[in-house]
């Protein structure tokens, strides 16, 4: 039996400074490395890299605090000046803990609406790209013009789960894959039809990349997957359901009302 094979490449770039172009920098390290782009390649871009390429940092002390900020910077023991970013960045503030607010941005659930100070200058931090689904489209799609090769592009984020310590990747930006791949209808090893299994593919390979970009100073912010035998194609954006199919914002949900009443 031949058992299928993948490659994970870290690529370090260096720093990649505000507004600076992202493709070149990434083409040019990859050259350091000998790597070039093939067909069927994944590039997994972390997400504060592509934010600062695309000039979204915020200095925390040009932001004047509102009494809304003020008052939940009291309550959860935050900078009121970022507080009030995260305000600006969410749809809505579900709750906190000290020192972060769980937040809604975008479709997704996160802390502090994904704004983060880590790997950001001194007084500064980075916002989550403004639409990371149409980034990855742009990207892939001035790769395969620049040197021919039809690729997919994953612009990804680290995420804490419920009552769990520790990171892991998630993919916030999806173009030439699917970001879910639907089992339901396949069979299982004892031939039962799976009814409700999907597996989140995009998600998964921002884990194993996570592997390699690290959280701290190791600069390597993309990294190069090759040989994942999954479909390729024109697929756009994360796949994403509504909060009332969460099963933890549904109950969240369910039990803020049976307290108002």
């Amino acid at each position: 039996m031949v058992y299928p094979t993948c490659q994970f490449y870290g690529i370090s770039t260096g720093l990649i400074s505000p507004n600076e172009a992202i493709i070149p920098k990434i083409v040019a390290a990859m050259e350091k490395q000998d790597l070039s782009f093939k067909n069927g390649d994944i590039l997994v871009i972390a997400e504060s890299a592509l934010a600062t390429s695309e000039g979204r940092l915020v200095t925390l002390n040009d932001q004047t605090p509102s009494k809304e900020a003020e008052s939940i910077a009291e309550q959860y023991h935050l900078d009121p000046h970022l507080a009030e970013i995260v305000l600006n960045e969410s749809d809505e503030i579900i709750g906190g803990i000290p020192g972060f607010l769980l937040c809604t941005s975008r479709g997704n659930l996160l802390p502090n609406a994904g704004v983060d100070g880590s790997n950001a200058p001194d007084g500064q931090v980075t916002l989550l790209p403004s639409d990371p689904d149409k980034s990855a489209r742009i990207m892939r799609k001035a790769i395969a013009d620049e040197t021919g090769a039809a690729i997919a592009v994953l612009i990804i984020d680290s995420r804490t789960h419920p009552m769990r310590y520790g990171c892991s990747g998630v993919a916030i930006g999806c173009s030439g894959i699917p970001s879910v791949l639907d089992e339901r209808g396949n069979r299982d090893l004892f031939g039962r039809e799976l009814k409700v299994t999907r597996r989140a593919i995009a998600d998964n390979i921002a884990s194993a990349a996570e592997l390699l970009m690290g959280e701290a100073d190791e600069g390597i912010p993309v990294v190069l997957v090759r040989g994942l035998d999954i479909p390729f194609g024109d697929y756009e954006g994360i796949e994403q359901i509504s909060a009332e199919e969460c099963i933890f914002m549904g109950i969240i949900a369910r039990n803020a009302q049976k307290r108002l009443q």
